[in-house]
């Protein structure tokens, strides 16, 4: 067999040969020690180490897993790219791009979120979402609801708001959850809040994402929160800590919903800054002789496409309203 041309006389890899033979085969870009394609950014680098030990374990005989770190570093370097900008304008879906103002393009572009939804002008009504949505929520409380979900899917914090769905228990409001996670992915986060406040790592784990939810609110009172208000309302870059390394300032851009049997109290916190921030949405109460079907968080998944539709036209009104909720 002849040697790739990344192969030298004496059985070693030419690593600038290697990265610039990959990257031209696998087009991506490394942005803050991350690697990104066109579909976001890599969740690990399993598999990424896994395609480059199988394309040079034929021509090692040797430390090979310790080629294949080398390699990696070798990548970062060669693949570096400047941080890509926040972009407003548009959503970056799974079969292209959708702008605000109604377009769509089959063209992708780098970017830090891409949904796992596709768009479709033409999906069908969401009929189960927005029959469960009348069953849950009061008629004039869904466009709040649907504003909401739509200012998640840009990486924006122009509401200045946190959504608070509060119930008696058993109305059905996780279910949103497993909706929301069928279409963000990766881009969502599920943790608590109380986490989010009260451990300098959980934050980190925020960065990049779109939304952050809490199914299931720790109803003891905040003791601080000065950090879930800057979340809130960030409109910069926030100081973030990872285990083991260095603080730094990352973009933090997760918008925060929880769903609770009761309202988020503060300890110490009475002032208006804390509760002005909660958009509180509050459900009916579940009727006695209601039948739940246990299949209908898989059937309003199905409809992920016309459900991404619903949030789309609630966000173009929120925008247009100037980033006032419905209330």
């Amino acid at each position: 067999m002849n040697n790739p041309v990344w192969i030298d006389d004496k059985g070693k890899i030419i690593e600038p040969e290697y990265c610039r033979d990959f990257l031209s085969r696998h087009p991506m870009r490394c942005i803050n020690d991350r690697f990104y394609t066109v579909d976001g950014p890599l969740p690990d680098e399993s598999k990424l180490k896994r395609t480059i030990y199988e394309e040079i374990s034929p021509w090692l005989h040797a430390k090979v897993a310790q080629t294949v770190e080398q390699v990696i570093k070798a990548l970062k370097l060669a693949a570096y790219a400047d941080p890509l900008p926040l972009q407003y304008d548009r959503i970056h879906v799974a079969n292209g791009t959708c702008f605000l103002d109604g377009t769509f393009t089959e063209k992708k572009e780098y970017c830090g979120n891409r949904l796992l939804v596709s768009y479709r002008a033409d999906a069908p009504e969401p009929e189960h979402w927005l029959r469960f949505l009348l069953e849950l929520l009061e008629p004039e409380d869904i466009p709040a609801l649907q504003e909401y979900l739509g200012y998640c899917l840009i990486p924006s914090t122009k509401g200045q708001k946190m959504l608070m769905l509060i119930g008696k228990g058993g109305e059905g409001k996780s279910r949103i959850g497993v909706v929301m996670n069928a279409i963000f992915g990766l881009n969502m986060n599920t943790t608590s809040i109380q986490k989010v406040e009260n451990s300098r790592f959980a934050r980190a784990d925020l960065e990049g994402k779109l939304l952050m939810l809490d199914d299931d609110l720790d109803m003891n009172a905040l003791t601080k929160t000065n950090y879930v208000k800057s979340i809130v309302t960030a409109q910069g870059k926030m100081d973030l800590e990872r285990k083991g390394k260095q603080s730094y300032q990352g973009w933090m851009f997760a918008r925060l919903m929880a769903f609770s049997n009761g309202d988020l109290q503060a300890l110490y916190d009475r002032s208006d800054g804390f509760y002005r921030r909660q958009l509180v949405l509050t459900t009916k109460e579940k009727p006695v002789d209601r039948a739940d079907d246990p299949d209908l968080a898989e059937k309003m998944k199905a409809e992920a496409e016309g459900i991404f539709l619903w949030a789309f036209e609630g966000l173009q009104r929120l925008v247009a309203n100037n980033f006032k909720f419905t209330e």
